[in-house]
């Protein structure tokens, strides 16, 4: 009977401890997302506060929304009741202040005290450089909201999409195969010369003046991509940069992916992301 009891038990473990696993998937964490008010926290900048309540106000879909302080965020940062949308800026490892500013989505709960990085994040999406933005962000604003939400939805349907990441959750550029990838010529990073372009950039891939890629983001310029780079202004051994491309009109990411930073690699798309690129582009 001792046997046998074993033997069940043995059987039975991995099936227990796989259901509680099913239970503390991500998935299931953020499923009451929808059902909860998301706070979204100003920053005390009035004209970066003016531009994202703005963005809210027109492009929030997914759940109800309310504006509340800082002050009002510490409040309530320990409820469960509540998700909370918050701009703050974050310092790698090796570095000795802030690198860079990130939106980041995040659910109220215990051990909220301890900071935003002990709390529940559902997404952490880098929009600017912390010391010295460059603007950008106010123009990409919209597309950013859309992003985020994008991926929460996303998140919510698969787990396999929650734990993939903003990397892991972009479009595939072999379904529009006349889509025009425009680089904004202060995106690309030094190693990228006339030669390299000459031998891997096309005709559906040009490189564009910064103020021409913003534009076609704000117009919505259909059937494009459009590149935004995100790195400290004074970038340390360590640091990191983001880079993305995005459509203008329908705000779908196309293209996220970091590198750290070093003497080798320096801001900007690499000659590996344009050989990444092209590769998912069958070319």
């Amino acid at each position: 009977m001792k046997r046998i009891l074993i033997l069940f038990t043995a059987v039975l473990f991995p099936l227990l401890a796989c259901a509680q696993a099913q239970i503390n998937t991500k998935k299931i964490k953020i499923a009451d997302f929808q059902e909860k008010v998301t706070k979204v926290v100003l920053t005390g900048n009035d004209f970066y506060d003016l531009a994202l309540c703005d963005e809210i106000a027109s492009g929030w879909r997914l759940s109800p929304y309310e504006f509340c302080t800082v002050e009002e965020f510490n409040e309530l940062k320990n409820n469960e009741n509540y998700y909370f949308l918050i701009t703050a800026d974050s310092k790698f490892k090796k570095e000795n202040e802030p690198g860079l500013t990130f939106l980041t989505l995040v659910k109220g709960g215990k051990g909220a005290d301890q900071g935003i990085s002990k709390m529940l994040e559902v997404i952490s999406l880098p929009i600017a450089s912390a010391a010295d933005p460059s603007g950008r962000e106010f123009t990409f604003m919209p597309a950013f909201i859309d992003i985020i939400q994008d991926y929460t939805e996303a998140a919510m349907n698969n787990d396999f999409n929650g734990y993939a990441g903003l990397g892991g959750n972009t479009e595939n550029f072999r379904k529009d195969p006349n889509l025009q990838i425009m680089f904004a010529e202060s995106d690309l990073s030094a190693n990228i010369d006339r030669a390299f372009k000459d031998l891997n950039f096309d005709s559906d891939m040009s490189v564009i003046d910064v103020d021409d890629a913003d534009s076609r983001m704000e117009a919505g310029t259909p059937d494009v991509v459009v590149s935004y780079v995100v790195a400290p202004d004074n970038p340390v051994a360590g640091s990191y940069c983001y880079k993305m491309l995005i459509n203008p009109e329908s705000h779908k990411l196309y293209y996220f992916r970091k590198h750290r930073i070093s003497k080798k690699y320096g801001v900007g798309f690499l000659q590996e992301d344009i050989l990444r690129i092209n590769n998912q582009r069958g070319r």
